[in-house]
């Protein structure tokens, strides 16, 4: 029996990645900042466990205390959405913390292990974004196209171990935390100069018919989990599929 360790648990993807491999007959270990039981019950081949993935220390107890994984799930993350010119260059370091370093620092940590095995996959997740940019989310976007191009260089410099690693890219998420767990991060991120541009933003957003719900993420990692062969990129959600298929086809 196979097990994952999924981050950023607590919420959107994570918690629905983690619900998706357990029904799956999978041993899911979910980490969280901070573990809340209510989210996840007690049950059989599941544990929570306390993760920052900023903090060199709370990675090593994560790794110690799940033991031996086969899959990990980079997905924690934080989103920003606002003018780069009003965005401080602390607030842009905190994204990266979270967004890019802790996904390496994760990676890191676990490759000894699927080294030493000659086996194992990481997946990354991280946004369309990255595929076609969009407006008011510049901080964010660097942040994971950054894991998208360590990504697919590490694809090449573990695949002499056999150890893979995959991107998973969704597009845009309403019924996320996305814009509710940053609340605070982004006060004053949009000043008066960029409120008409902004608001023209939003409707469009507003408007889209397709998007990408929580279960398409789920269910791309769980197709990259279990994909043998050397893909590297796996859309998630109507609208990153489409963007995919208008990017083909240009």
């Amino acid at each position: 029996m196979k097990t994952v360790l999924i981050t950023g648990c607590s919420s959107g993807y994570g918690l629905e990645t983690a619900r998706h491999f357990h029904a799956r007959g999978w041993n899911v270990v979910a980490t969280m900042r901070t573990p809340r039981t209510e989210l996840l019950p007690p049950a059989e081949r599941l544990r929570v466990l306390a993760l920052d993935v900023t903090r060199p220390e709370s990675i090593a107890r994560a790794i110690e205390a799940a033991g031996p994984i086969d899959v990990l799930v980079n997905n924690a993350g934080l989103g920003l959405f606002g003018a780069f010119e009003a965005t401080p260059m602390a607030t842009v370091r905190d994204i990266f913390e979270t967004n890019t370093f802790g996904t390496m620092a994760m990676t890191q940590a676990v490759l000894p292990q699927f080294r030493e095995r000659r086996a194992g996959l990481v997946v990354n997740v991280t946004s369309s974004a990255t595929l076609a940019p969009m407006p008011l989310v510049a901080a964010y976007t660097a942040s994971k196209t950054a894991v998208e191009g360590f990504t697919a260089s590490l694809a090449h410099e573990l695949a002499a171990f056999n150890v893979r690693v995959k991107l998973v890219e969704p597009g845009y998420a309403p019924t996320t935390r996305f814009t509710e767990n940053g609340t605070e991060r982004m006060q004053g991120l949009l000043p008066e100069a960029y409120a008409g541009y902004a608001q023209t933003i939003f409707a469009t957003l507003g408007q889209q018919s397709a998007f990408t719900r929580e279960s398409d993420v789920a269910e791309a990692v769980w197709l990259a989990a279990n994909d043998a062969s050397v893909r590297l990129h796996y859309a998630a959600g109507a609208d990153a599929l489409a963007l995919v298929r208008q990017l083909e086809a240009a």
